[in-house]
């Protein structure tokens, strides 16, 4: 295996647009540079969204900016292996299921918050006051029982206190500066770890993908720069290696929002067939 592993991890829910570029671009250039390899995951844990045609959408992307892979890993053939991870911590008291809806914890927010603001996790969720975290064993036994529809949600106060010496993850940026960041994964509170429909949340799911892919360097957008507290956390508690990390600046459109399949941003698809080389694109990037 090559001392430096990279890895770009697109989400099969819409079509690659500028954003998806820079990052597969960047990666491939610092992968270049360290003398390592590229590898592509990807990314379709979510069964609601993820669709067979956009991953051939998402190959023919990235092969037409002239970036070829080999066979990539698919999340959703690892949901034994998401289940083991889930198990394992399971199997130490650090996560719990959760029987509330999203509805249910915004009330539950509400109420505990009072007068005051209600507390909010990094992605802007509500932090979640804990009703299911008191239930006693029976109760959830009955529950999981009855097979009622569920998440697993992360104590991060167990959590917390379970590895060994202060959290952080080591930086590097493309001019070759390193650093070191210190982790604040309490902000994330009792953060979902596992869905209703798969055996993972994001979170999870990166974390094991990382380490069985043996990722050394990510390099990813500044939108998931808090979600690393969470992931060395969970690297922590797992005995996995900590990858450096690399959050790179996001492409806005004109109104100074980031590029979003969500808000429509014009995909790689489209500038193609209005006749704009890869080669523009790639200039446009800053990888001419």
């Amino acid at each position: 295996m090559s001392a430096s592993t990279f890895r770009f991890a697109p989400s099969p829910n819409g079509r690659l647009h500028l954003g998806h570029a820079y990052s597969a671009l960047l990666n491939d250039r610092l992968a270049r540079a360290a003398g390592g390899r590229l590898l592509l995951r990807i990314e379709d844990i979510d069964p609601g969204r993820s669709r067979p045609d956009l991953v051939d959408a998402v190959l023919a992307d990235l092969a037409w900016l002239g970036l070829r892979f080999a066979a990539p890993m698919h999340q959703s053939a690892r949901m034994a292996a998401y289940r083991a991870t889930l198990d394992s911590l399971a199997a130490r008291d650090l996560v719990y299921p959760c029987f509330c809806s999203r509805s249910e914890v915004a009330a539950a927010a509400r109420r505990a918050a009072g007068d005051g603001p209600v507390l909010r996790d990094p992605d802007g969720a509500p932090l979640y006051p804990g009703p299911c975290r008191h239930l006693s064993a029976d109760a959830v036994a009955a529950r999981l029982a009855r097979g009622e529809p569920h998440t697993w949600r992360l104590a991060m106060d167990r959590a917390l206190a379970a590895p060994p010496g202060p959290l952080g993850f080591s930086t590097f940026d493309p001019e070759g500066a390193t650093g070191f960041v210190a982790a604040d994964p309490a902000r994330w509170g009792d953060t979902v770890i596992a869905r209703r429909d798969v055996p993972a949340s994001y979170h999870l799911a990166v974390v094991t993908d990382d380490a069985a892919q043996g990722i050394t360097h990510v390099v990813r957008g500044a939108d998931l720069l808090a979600a690393t507290d969470l992931h060395v956390l969970l690297q922590a508690l797992l005995g996995l290696t900590h990858p450096r990390y690399h959050h790179h600046a996001l492409l806005l459109d004109a109104t100074g929002a980031k590029l979003a399949k969500s808000r429509g941003s014009r995909s790689l698809a489209d500038l193609r067939a209005e006749g704009v080389a890869a080669a523009a694109v790639r200039a446009r990037l800053g990888f001419g």
